[in-house]
Formats: structure tokens, C-alpha cells, sequence
């Protein structure tokens, strides 16, 4: 199980806190925490609400991670498929489909 080095610590805070900014104005900042191989990211909403949106696996490659959303209902990360088809990517994408879900206005 490879840990990310600090210079891709860096770099995904700066990804996500950057795809923020330009496709989810709900957030007011990313929060990225690290515990080994898992990026836990969580979005502080612009009311000042803090919640939980995914957790990221580094699998040794700055541009690719594993991709858990996690559920409120069980309190728990769970691997999830991208839109993509995959269980890894960006994490660019992995914040969008996050977001889409929790961030975004269901259609009536």
C-alpha cells in the first residue's frame, strides 16, 4: 500500500480546491486529510457547514485514485463507480460526481 508523497499531498489539495472554485460555488473551501494510502475530502459549504463527500485511495499515480463516497446513512466510505465506468480517476471527476450528488438540486 503506497502512502502519496508530500509533493502529491500538495497537488490534489490544489486540484480540488481549483475545481471548486470553478464548477461548485456552494463550497466556500476543500478540505483534504490524509491518513495513509486514503485522501479524506470534505466541503465546507458557504453557510459554514462542513460535510463529508468522498474518500480518494493513491495507488501510486498523482492523476489516478481510487473513488469511496460516503454515505451518511451508514457513516461509512463506499467504493463507488465514476460516471466514467471506473472505479478510479481523476480526482477532478471523483469531486464532481460527489458534489453532483449532495451539492446539486434534483429535478421535480
Amino acid at each position: 500500500m503506497p502512502t502519496p508523497p508530500e509533493s502529491t499531498k500538495s497537488s490534489l489539495a490544489q486540484k480540488l480546491t481549483a475545481r471548486a472554485r470553478t464548477a461548485w460555488p456552494q463550497l466556500a473551501a476543500v478540505h483534504v486529510r490524509h491518513r495513509g494510502q486514503f485522501a479524506y475530502v470534505d466541503g465546507e459549504l458557504t453557510g459554514g457547514e462542513s460535510i463529508k463527500l468522498m474518500r480518494l485511495r493513491y495507488g501510486g499515480y498523482a492523476t489516478t485514485w481510487g473513488f469511496a463516497l460516503y454515505l451518511a446513512s451508514t457513516d461509512r466510505y463506499e467504493d463507488t463507480i465514476l460516471p466514467t465506468g471506473s472505479f478510479v480517476g481523476t480526482p477532478e471527476d471523483a469531486l464532481d460526481c460527489a458534489c453532483g450528488l449532495y451539492l446539486s438540486t434534483p429535478d421535480i
